[in-house]
């Protein structure tokens, strides 16, 4: 019984306890009471939105090899000296800048980041770093031509990682050896001017090949043509590279100045020449042909034969500085040649003194029926077909444009079109190259 005395006790106390709070507020001011309601929200907003940071060791680059490739090295070993830089190729996707941190975010916060990154990848193509000096690609590129005799100058570039470098790039170089022995091979690439680079290209540079690796110099190649003014944008970062690989683009302009200031013959590191390009001057070559006028509907910029300081080179350069776009493929490179000569009528063309060769002559295949050229025959009407297609190729073909993107990974069959075609073509013809899987 005392016990429950005591239980009710205790209750009807914190009843006239809850009484006497009530009691207590409700006789404050409306003034004070306004100002506890907003003390408390002040209290429950600052609770809210409170960030919790983690301390964090200084912000470094986490970038991983894949997604980063050098583009280009420059700078100045004089007394005054110039700005050097280094010319980065970057994924968004995979910039390290900003690490992970355990914040509560809001959308302030993620529009904050979202333009850190914007600008960090903007900042990143242009890095300033000390390296080699700008005399290197003239004093080396002028030294070899000078050592050589050249019967022809041939140019490839090659912007992508050494190691991505296969067979089938290299049976472009063999192939090209095959018909032009005494020419000269300038294979403009940062990754293959290195001991590395040589290895690969020893077995042509014992054999007395003519092949020269070397870094691209963008500020000497580019000087005194409208791409000065275009690279001098790109590095001050004035506008967006775009979605498409910077390196993609670079290589479209390269082979466009090289030609320009030296003259040659350029071709794709995807190509199989079948015979001598050496009768061919000033041309270009049609993808495909309208099947009612018989006109060309596009041209490729895979193979380019010019002679130095052509005035239709210096059209598509132009054309390339001032229509710029990084975000559609194919803009910068066969539909810029195809908009800058649809423009100019047939009168002109031979003025400017160029001519356009039928897809037979470099593109006798096009990319959606390439498969065809990498199986062999399961019949003997299909037998009969490829043999008169060989016969074609080897009458009407200079060249094979193999459209990499969607053969690379074809495997080459016995007996396959490709597979004879690189057996006219080899130097090196017990290697394993004919037969690539």
């Amino acid at each position: 019984m005392m016990e429950q005395s005591r239980r009710t006790e205790q209750v009807l106390l914190v009843q006239r306890l809850k009484r006497l709070i009530v009691s207590f507020v409700f006789c404050l001011p409306m003034s004070l009471l306004g100002l506890l309601l907003m003390l408390l929200l002040i209290y429950n907003s600052f609770s809210v939105f409170s960030l919790h940071l983690v301390p964090t060791s200084p912000i470094q680059s986490t970038l991983s090899p894949t997604h980063l490739q050098i583009l280009h090295h420059q700078t100045s070993t004089s007394s005054s000296e110039s700005d050097s830089s280094l010319l980065l190729v970057v994924k968004e996707t995979s910039l390290g800048f900003i690490q992970k941190q355990n914040v509560s975010s809001t959308r302030t916060e993620r529009k904050m980041r979202r333009f850190k990154r914007r600008t960090e990848l903007t900042s990143a193509i242009t890095q300033r770093l000390q390296v080699k000096s700008r005399q290197v690609f003239k004093t080396k590129f002028k030294s070899f031509l000078s050592k050589s005799s050249c019967e022809s100058l041939f140019f490839m570039t090659w912007i992508s990682s050494i190691e991505s470098f296969g067979d089938r790039e290299r049976f472009t170089i063999e192939s090209l050896f095959k018909f032009h022995p005494n020419s000269c091979l300038i294979l403009v690439s940062n990754s293959f001017d290195c001991d590395r680079g040589t290895l690969i290209l020893k077995p042509f540079t014992d054999k007395g090949l003519k092949v020269l690796p070397i870094k691209p110099d963008f500020a000497y190649i580019f000087k005194d043509t409208s791409a000065e003014k275009w690279f001098e944008r790109l590095k001050k970062g004035t506008f967006s590279p775009g979605v498409i690989p910077l390196e993609q683009n670079l290589s479209n302009l390269l082979r466009l100045v090289l030609l320009y200031k030296f003259g040659g013959i350029y071709l794709d590191t995807d190509v199989i020449i079948l015979k001598s390009l050496s009768n061919l001057h000033n041309v270009i070559g049609a993808q495909t042909v309208d099947p009612v006028t018989k006109k060309w509907s596009r041209l490729n910029n895979a193979v380019l034969i010019f002679d130095k300081n052509h005035p239709l080179l210096k059209r598509f350069i132009d054309e390339f500085s001032r229509t710029f776009n990084g975000n559609k493929w194919g803009h910068n490179g066969p539909y810029l040649v195809s908009r800058v000569i649809a423009r100019i009528n047939i009168s002109s063309s031979s003025d400017l003194g160029f001519s356009v060769l039928p897809p037979s002559a470099f593109y006798p295949v096009d990319w959606t029926r390439i498969k065809g050229f990498y199986r062999a025959p399961t019949s003997e009407t299909e037998a009969k077909w490829l043999r008169k297609r060989l016969t074609h190729l080897r009458k009407n073909t200079f060249a094979v444009h193999l459209w990499n993107r969607e053969s690379k990974k074809l495997r080459i069959e016995e007996g396959s079109i490709i597979h004879q075609l690189m057996s006219h073509s080899c130097i090196f013809c017990n290697s394993s190259s004919l037969h690539l899987s």
